[in-house]
């Protein structure tokens, strides 16, 4: 919101934040589920379909305005520590939907070493795609039996990882609108439910 508010305001359109997260998370569905683009395009072509659902053209710097955003996304509050706890007896490796480039940026805000990086632009493909849980079963050379899929999306992760399998911990946070979110609604059976990183870090004794 803090990207897409301000070329909003700039044409004086005024649109509930709730709405927006909706349409988020529908074009971005959308960009992703066609041939392959880096992350960059897919959150440019995002905003474009916003300025045809809401009425206005944006310029190249309200394109960029997503993709220029996502180096200070900033991560919920329990994971850094959660992370550096769970690091401590775990090979900790990222199922990333964004692109090298722009993990590199996020990861300066994790603090964590990862095991090991997998982003879509490795895959040539978005996750719900299964070809993302079977490229990262390959990569990482191990038993599926010993991979515990850790998300929050319900969408992009858990349908998927248990159609193929997996064991799955949904860390569902609490929202301030439980049934918007930014990605599609889907319904999934994982295997453990936790609010936060930090009650994760704490089942496993940590």
């Amino acid at each position: 919101m803090a990207a897409v508010q301000p070329v909003l305001e700039s044409r004086g359109l005024a649109v509930d934040e709730k709405e927006v997260i909706r349409l988020y998370a529908r074009f971005e569905a959308e960009e992703e589920s066609g041939s392959y683009r880096r992350y960059r395009s897919v959150l440019r072509g995002v905003m474009a379909s916003l300025g045809a659902k809401l009425g206005f053209a944006p310029t190249e710097s309200d394109l960029d305005a997503l993709p220029r955003s996502v180096g200070s996304w900033p991560p919920f509050s329990d994971t850094v520590e959660a992370l550096a706890r769970l690091k401590k007896r775990y090979k900790l490796v990222i199922l990333s939907n964004i692109d090298d480039e722009m993990f590199a940026e996020t990861v300066k805000k994790l603090g964590t070493d990862f095991d090991e990086v997998i982003t879509a632009e490795q895959v040539g493909s978005y996750k719900p795609a299964l070809a993302n849980f079977r490229f990262a079963v390959d990569r990482l050379g191990v038993p599926q039996e010993r991979i515990l899929h850790v998300a929050q999306s319900l969408y992009h992760d858990h349908v998927p990882a248990k159609e193929l399998g997996f064991t799955t911990v949904w860390v569902n946070r609490p929202s301030r609108w439980p049934d918007t979110g930014v990605a599609l609604p889907a319904d999934a059976s994982p295997d453990l439910e936790v609010p936060d990183m930090d009650s994760l870090a704490a089942a496993a004794g940590l």
